[in-house]
């Protein structure tokens, strides 16, 4: 169902006051489809080195794994994209397996990804919600992953106010990565 947004408009000077106007937008989350693969690695090359790059083979393979493989469009364009994959996917992520390894059912929160231009607009929440609401009643918990270093403390704050604690950390890629292994029940 799209819903409308309103995006913050630079403050201007008329007549000696300072005024901020607002765009209206439309918003739809929708499920991902292969037409979509180009924007969404676009999106993703975007956001390294906060999640790992990859390649348009390895996301057909993660989109057949998916349990949630949501795209955010704002006014017809991809703004933003969540997939999260459910427990025994045959997936070698170190943090994937951390997971897989400590809880029998979970939906693993694999990467997000808001676009520059669309951000502070609530829609990481948007997804998150909409993966909760896909995911309600077959997986007790959402898992995830947010890097410590190099630091991304934004993720850490997210992830904090939407109800995520950690449960606890490791290093990756040889000790380039520490990363905070997180869980918010359901």
């Amino acid at each position: 169902m799209p819903l409308s947004l309103g995006q913050r408009l630079p403050l201007t000077l008329t007549s000696g006051k300072w005024t901020r106007k607002f765009r209206k937008m439309l918003m739809q989350i929708k499920r991902a489809n292969p037409e979509d693969y180009e924007d969404i690695l676009t999106l993703n090359e975007s956001a390294l080195p906060h999640v790992n790059s990859i390649s348009r083979l390895t996301l057909e393979d993660l989109h057949r794994a998916s349990r949630y493989f949501g795209v955010v469009h704002i006014d017809g364009q991809i703004a933003g994209f969540l997939l999260a994959l459910g427990e025994g996917a045959n997936y070698k992520s170190i943090n994937y397996l951390w997971f897989d390894n400590h809880y029998s059912t979970f939906a693993y929160i694999d990467r997000i990804v808001i676009g520059a231009d669309f951000r502070r607009m609530g829609l990481g929440q948007k997804l998150y919600a909409d993966l909760e609401e896909s995911v309600a009643g077959s997986s007790p918990m959402l898992t995830c992953e947010v890097n410590l270093r190099p630091p991304n403390p934004g993720s850490i704050v997210f992830h904090q106010q939407l109800g995520f604690a950690e449960v606890d950390q490791q290093e990756t890629e040889q000790g380039a990565k520490r990363v905070s292994l997180m869980v918010k029940t359901l």
